[in-house]
């Protein structure tokens, strides 16, 4: 599950050796920050992974943290509240994934 919210994106996945947690990826630090001071785990970096970042968490975690994420939407432009936690960069690369699914939307992919 891809989740892009305020503070970052994260990747979620079971992974094979800890099927009753869930490890949450992401490709900087900074997007796993909430969840690791949430949860006390650390965030473990893998040089040579698909994502460099990752922290493993109990699902009662995870969903805490997502149920914040939701509670705290009082915005109505999610790419300007990026731009403000996040800054120039990170909006920046939001837009391109937004521009690639709005040429889907619009069936010129």
């Amino acid at each position: 599950m891809w989740i892009f919210t305020e503070t970052g994106f994260v990747s979620a996945v079971r992974k094979d050796d800890a099927p009753t947690k869930i490890t949450a990826r992401a490709r900087d630090r900074r997007s796993l920050q909430e969840l690791s001071e949430l949860s006390g785990a650390e965030i473990v970096t893998t040089e040579y992974s698909d994502y460099r970042y990752r922290v493993v968490v109990s699902d009662d975690v995870f969903k805490s943290w997502f149920v914040t994420a939701v509670d705290m939407l009082d915005y109505d432009n999610f790419k300007n509240r990026v731009w403000e936690t996040r800054g120039d960069e990170f909006h920046d690369a939001l837009g391109r994934v937004w521009s690639v699914m709005y040429e889907l939307q619009n069936g010129s992919r």
